[in-house]
């Protein structure tokens, strides 16, 4: 069975089974046993739903610290698109970027300059009449896993090009040993997230067998320490004789930190964008039907907004959205760092294409055996029927079927569903009723059935 890692996690001692979070996981990969809630690991996509709807904090995205950069000898960071969001209207992008160097950091390469190069590749991939549309954008991790559990036939409609993280962290990495000398191996790239989804993508790829990826930090984690380092300029003479732009990305890119970027920076097509878990599948499940059929690239996002909704992020995704605009207008507006001979180099050698297969996650496997695999397909349909249907989740299970699903598997009981429970407790107490009532002949004379049979 495969092994999953996942960057949510439970606080167990937090929990007080409330069962608020079952119902806002998309996946039902939640449930409640014991007063507590449990994770599915098969499941959980890590979009971090549950996290924004436990009343409690129970749940949390489990990421690397700045400790991290003490396991290599050169560390590159690599900022989201939408961290740069977080800050204050008037702040300036490189004061931000020259942050990250005076905390520890040897380099800073902006994610946004990879997503130009996949804007560009995807868009050349539209020009092709080969591709079958629409195509989904590979951006985010938490729809890649949410197609993968309940919308498999549609993964071959994916972009099939590696993320801006991913691709961001290929050339940092391979532009530090050209810079520097020092072996691949011992150059960090560290990825600031705005979610958890891609802390895990980044542990476990979707695309590719091995992540270039050496770390992930948690933008909440990481953004009181780029505060307190802005506007300090470099830290030693040297570097500020030598003083140059970090800043390289253009509006195509750094738009890519909230809803409609990515369609944007295209510029090719019919396109749409679609943020909010819901929101998603609700489109998925217009597209498995054959609708849309007229639209050529989708962007979708779990988040709320796109990036900037991303969980670890620190303002509003409203806010988040305006101060990143306001940025965009100040500072996006530079000539494309890469050339278009270089990005049409790029796409033509293929350097950036996927190279492992999306496939289907096998979630729901009852049997080893296909004839006892419908046998209790058959039986798991038999008890969904017979159970009320409310989806009420007082089992700690988020609806009827997933509860018939654990008893299928084992794990649940019918008398988990309180109205199942009750109406047993009704015919219990009924023959209890009528044997309280009966008494051994020998006690007494006008024994009710006696009189009955007289």
């Amino acid at each position: 069975m495969m092994q999953y890692f996942h960057s949510v996690k439970l606080n167990v001692k937090k929990c007080i089974g409330c069962t608020i979070c079952i119902k806002h996981c998309p996946t039902e990969a939640i449930r409640v046993h014991d007063g507590k809630a449990a994770i599915m690991d098969e499941r959980c996509i890590d979009c971090g739903e549950c996290i924004k709807s436990c009343p409690h904090h129970a749940k949390y995205a489990h990421s690397d610290t700045l400790k991290k950069l003490s396991e290599y000898k050169y560390n590159i960071a690599l900022p989201d698109p939408s961290f740069f969001g977080q800050f204050k209207e008037g702040e300036n992008i490189e004061d931000i970027l020259q942050a990250f160097l005076n905390i520890g950091f040897d380099e800073v390469f902006e994610v946004s300059l990879a997503a130009e190069i996949v804007a560009y590749i995807v868009s050349q991939k539209l020009r092709s009449s080969k591709i079958k549309k629409p195509i989904f954008s590979t951006s985010c991790p938490a729809v890649l896993r949410l197609m993968q559990i309940k919308f498999p036939g549609l993964l071959e409609q994916t972009t099939q090009v590696l993320s801006p993280m991913e691709i961001a962290a290929r050339i940092a990495k391979d532009e530090a040993v050209k810079k520097t000398g020092i072996a691949y191996d011992e150059i960090g790239a560290i990825f600031i997230s705005p979610c958890p989804a891609k802390v895990t993508e980044a542990r476990q790829p979707i695309t590719t067998k091995h992540s270039a990826v050496n770390g992930v930090i948690g933008a909440h984690l990481i953004y009181r320490d780029i505060i307190k380092n802005l506007h300090k300029g470099p830290v030693d003479q040297e570097a500020q004789a030598q003083q140059r732009s970090l800043h390289k990305a253009t509006k195509k890119g750094m738009s890519w930190g909230y809803l409609t970027g990515e369609p944007q920076s295209i510029e090719v097509g019919t396109t749409l964008a679609v943020s909010g878990v819901q929101n998603v599948m609700s489109l998925l499940e217009e597209i498995e039907r054959g609708e849309l059929q007229d639209v050529d690239f989708i962007e979708m996002k779990v988040c709320d907004a796109g990036c900037v909704g991303g969980p670890l992020n620190i303002q509003n995704s409203f806010v988040g959205r305006v101060h990143l605009r306001g940025l965009i207008a100040r500072a996006g507006g530079q000539p494309s760092y890469y050339s278009e001979e270089e990005l049409r180099d790029m796409y033509g050698k293929g350097h950036f294409e996927s190279t492992e297969p999306i496939l289907p996650r096998p979630i729901m496997t009852l049997d080893e055996d296909v004839a006892m695999a419908l046998v209790k397909m058959e039986r798991l349909d038999q008890i969904t029927k017979e159970l009320p249907g409310l989806d009420c989740g007082a089992c700690g299970c988020p609806s009827c079927r997933a509860l018939a699903e654990d008893i299928i598997r084992g794990t649940a009981f019918e008398t988990d569903c309180v109205i199942k429970l009750r109406d047993r407790i009704k015919i219990l107490a009924q023959e209890i009723l009528y044997l309280a009532r009966i008494v051994p002949p020998s006690m007494a004379a006008d024994h009710p059935e006696k009189k009955e049979g007289a």
